[in-house]
């Protein structure tokens, strides 16, 4: 009669391995740097078994593994690998490292251990055909309602009466002047504290919620327009077209402030993000006949790549000052941006799709095969699959958005 066992992962977890194999497979990773698959695997306990759910993020994150704990998942999918060299000691020292501890102590493959598991498809999504690089060309070639909003002039924002001034009241009078209370018996004094101008907004950061086409007003890919891989990636039977960005052409010159009002409304509406374009041009002057586009960090993608607009994660100062002194233009999201929204409009369907027939496959071979213990029968009884979006994951960068200040800046142009 089966029993528990240090050498094997749980049914549920082989299946989500399999299942993520089929639709990425890790041969379409760039292996000159990328570590993706099973990173960390959790012994399977079947008296303390996780629930058969899946939670996917972008990065682990203190605050995802605790998501992770809390909703007793038995699988993380974290884009990012959190394991990229190797390692010669696992300790709490480490901030991340600080997260795999965590998980193997509750069991979470990351694969990670109770029987949480970690894995990651990283670059492998980039190049599928239909992945992430397929993705965020659809949103830059989508059309929003008809007619699109009419290129217009950037402006400066009028000037607005500065927001009054709120102080602190504590230890202070009601026309603002200070008092000079002495402090309580075996406290310290406290030094008045400076007024403050609240003129900015808190950081703000893309929705999570999917890119539904039947409710959103972009409609992805529709606009005329051809479609090629960067850097091919060849010989993958099942996966022909596959590979690293995308150079998109298109039929007729697109106004870069169509293409900017596109990208908002298909990651998420942030309030802004970073736009390079060459000195001496206005923004709604600008036509843009090619896009290179590549999520995560760009430049080893895009270098070299003849295109008017380079549409990215990020670029450094300098690769992107190199890009409009060739008289490019560039639009980064901040590294992560570029890649969140898909985990929500595409993967979690996608993996939900494959893991209900890759699971009943498993449950099925697993039932019939040696005698099983009765917590191994309810383990593979339970039905059950459920794929959700990390709710704690998110770039570090978010915008503050400046709503009123004295400080005046230059028009981009």
């Amino acid at each position: 009669m089966s029993t528990y066992t240090t050498d094997k992962a749980s049914p549920f977890t082989r299946a989500v391995i399999s299942s993520m194999r089929k639709l990425y497979p890790e041969a379409l990773a760039d292996k000159s740097f990328d570590n993706t698959g099973l990173l960390l695997e959790a012994p399977f306990d079947p008296i303390r078994r996780q629930m058969n759910s899946v939670l996917l993020t972008i990065d682990l994150t203190k605050r995802v593994a605790d998501e992770a704990i809390e909703r007793k998942d038995c699988v993380v999918v974290a884009y990012h690998p959190i394991i990229f060299k190797g390692l010669k000691s696992l300790t709490l020292a480490d901030s991340q490292q600080q997260s795999l501890l965590r998980l193997a102590l509750e069991g979470i493959s990351l694969q990670l251990i109770r029987t949480h598991q970690v894995y990651s498809p990283h670059t492998a999504v980039d190049a599928a055909p239909g992945g992430l690089a397929d993705w965020l060309a659809d949103i830059v070639t989508g059309h929003l309602p008809s007619p699109e909003p009419a290129t217009h002039t950037a402006h400066q924002p009028k000037r607005e009466e500065s927001i009054p001034e709120e102080r602190e009241t504590d230890g202070e009078t009601e026309d603002n002047a200070p008092t000079h209370q002495p402090p309580a018996e075996g406290k310290k004094p406290q030094r008045p504290r400076p007024s403050m101008q609240r003129t900015y907004s808190k950081p703000m950061y893309p929705s999570h919620k999917p890119v539904d086409t039947s409710k959103t007003d972009l409609d992805p890919s529709s606009v005329d327009h051809k479609r090629s891989v960067i850097s091919p990636v060849e010989g993958i039977e099942g996966f022909e077209g596959a590979g690293m960005g995308r150079l998109i052409t298109f039929s007729e010159p697109q106004p870069l402030t169509h293409l900017v009002e596109r990208i908002a409304h298909g990651v998420g509406s942030p309030r802004g993000f970073p736009l390079a374009i060459p000195q001496g041009k206005q923004v709604e002057d600008i036509q843009i006949r090619t896009v290179g586009v590549s999520a995560g960090s760009g430049h080893s993608v895009l270098s070299g790549v003849e295109a008017d607009l380079l549409f990215t994660g990020e670029l450094s100062h300098h690769e992107a000052l190199a890009a409009t002194e060739k008289g490019q233009c560039v639009i980064t999201l901040f590294h992560s941006n570029s890649e969140r929204g898909y985990l929500s409009s595409v993967l979690r369907e996608k993996l939900t799709t494959v893991l209900k027939k890759e699971w009943e496959r498993i449950r099925s071979e697993v039932a019939e095969g040696e005698e099983l213990t009765p917590e191994w029968e309810d383990a593979v009884k339970d039905e059950d699959v459920l794929v959700e979006c990390s709710q704690e994951d998110r770039d570090p960068f978010g915008m503050v958005i400046l709503e009123s200040s004295k400080q005046e800046g230059k028009p981009l142009s």
